[in-house]
C-alpha cells in the first residue's frame, strides 16, 4: 500500500475519533502490515480480499508457529479495519465476518496458597521498607476482601463499615457491592488509620483510604510498585501482582467449600462463567485425599 492508503486512514481514524491509545493503535499497525505484506506477495488487493483469501491468511500464521492469542488478535485488528472499510462505503460487504477466533489454551490465574498468602501478608512487617503499616493494611484489604486494584485505589473513608468490618465499593459498570474484611485486615486497618491521619494535611485532606507519604491520595500505578516491592522480596517464585492477590481471594473461598454464586457477588462477576476458573484445585491435596480415602489408594505392605 501506498503513502495515505487506508490502512493509514484507518490508524488516524483510531486516533482522533475513538481515541485510542498509540499502543493499541502500534499494535494494529503492526498486525495490518503483516497482512498487507501477505497481500502483496501474492498479489492480492486488501481491499477486494475474499473471505476465503483471509482464511489462508490466518492459515498462514499459524503454519508459522504464531501463538493462538497472537493470531487472535490479528484477526481483531482485521475485523476492525473491515468494519471501518464497510461503514464508510469503501467496501460493500466485510468478508471478515467469517471468520472464527482459534481455540487457546486456557490459563489459570495466577494466585498464592494461604500460606504463601499469609507469609505475603506478613512481609510489611518483617521487611521494614516503605510504609509498614499501610502496606500490611492494603495487602490484606485487596486479598481479604476481592478487590481490583481500581476498586482499592478509590475506596473512601466514608464507604468503610464504622467497625471496619467492610465497605461499599464501586466495581466495573459502576455498579455498587458490598464487600468483607477478614480479622487480620480490620486490625491491619485499625492500626493504619491513626497513622493516616497524622499524615493527613491540613487543606483540601483527601477522602481515598490509601494515601501516599505526603498525604494525597495512593495511585493505581502506586498500588503496583508497592506490591512489587514486597514480591520482589518475598521469595515467591511465582508473578505476584495486585490481581493475583484478587485470585488468590476467590480460590480460597471456592476451595474451602464457598458456593461459586458467592463468589461471583462477593467479586462483582456479571458472568458465572467468569467465576468458575476460580474452579480449580489444589492437586496435591486432592492426590492425598484420594490415596488415605480410596481403598485402592493406598498400597497395604506386604506382611508376609
Amino acid at each position: 500500500m501506498n503513502d495515505k492508503n487506508p490502512v493509514e486512514e484507518y490508524l488516524a481514524y483510531l486516533r482522533s475519533v475513538r481515541g485510542m491509545s498509540d499502543r493499541t493503535i502500534q499494535a494494529y499497525g503492526k498486525d495490518l502490515a503483516h497482512f498487507s505484506a501477505y497481500c502483496e506477495n501474492r498479489a492480492m488487493d486488501p481491499l477486494k480480499v475474499s473471505p476465503r483469501e483471509l482464511r489462508g491468511f490466518i492459515a498462514d500464521q499459524s503454519a508459522e508457529g504464531i501463538a493462538s492469542v497472537s493470531v487472535n488478535r490479528a484477526l481483531s485488528s482485521l475485523r476492525g479495519f473491515y468494519r471501518w472499510l464497510r461503514r464508510f462505503g469503501r467496501r460493500a460487504d466485510d468478508p471478515s465476518q467469517a471468520l472464527r477466533n482459534l481455540k487457546t489454551a486456557k490459563r489459570l490465574p495466577a494466585f498464592l496458597w494461604e500460606g504463601e498468602m499469609a507469609d505475603f501478608a506478613e512481609l510489611p512487617d518483617r521487611a521494614g521498607i516503605l510504609w509498614p503499616l499501610r502496606d500490611k493494611a492494603l495487602i490484606l484489604a485487596m486479598y481479604s476482601a476481592g478487590l481490583r486494584i481500581s476498586e482499592l485505589a478509590s475506596l473512601t473513608l466514608p464507604a468503610l463499615e464504622g467497625d471496619l468490618s467492610g465497605a461499599r465499593v464501586r466495581g466495573k459498570g459502576d455498579k455498587d457491592r458490598y464487600v468483607f474484611f477478614s480479622r487480620e485486615g480490620t486490625e491491619a486497618l485499625a492500626a493504619y488509620l491513626p497513622a493516616r491521619a497524622a499524615r493527613i494535611p491540613g487543606e483540601a485532606p483527601t477522602e481515598r483510604l490509601f494515601i501516599n507519604r505526603r498525604g494525597g491520595a495512593l495511585s493505581v500505578p502506586g498500588i503496583r510498585w508497592i506490591i512489587a516491592q514486597y514480591a520482589e522480596r518475598s521469595g515467591l517464585q511465582k508473578n505476584v501482582h495486585p490481581h493475583a492477590l484478587r485470585h488468590s481471594f476467590a480460590t480460597h473461598l471456592v476451595n474451602a467449600g464457598c458456593d461459586v454464586r458467592l463468589v461471583q457477588e462477593l467479586l462483582g462477576h456479571a458472568s458465572l462463567s467468569t467465576t468458575q476458573r476460580y474452579t480449580h484445585l489444589d492437586m496435591e491435596r486432592l492426590k492425598n485425599t484420594y490415596a488415605k480415602a480410596h481403598p485402592h489408594g493406598v498400597r497395604k505392605r506386604n506382611t508376609q
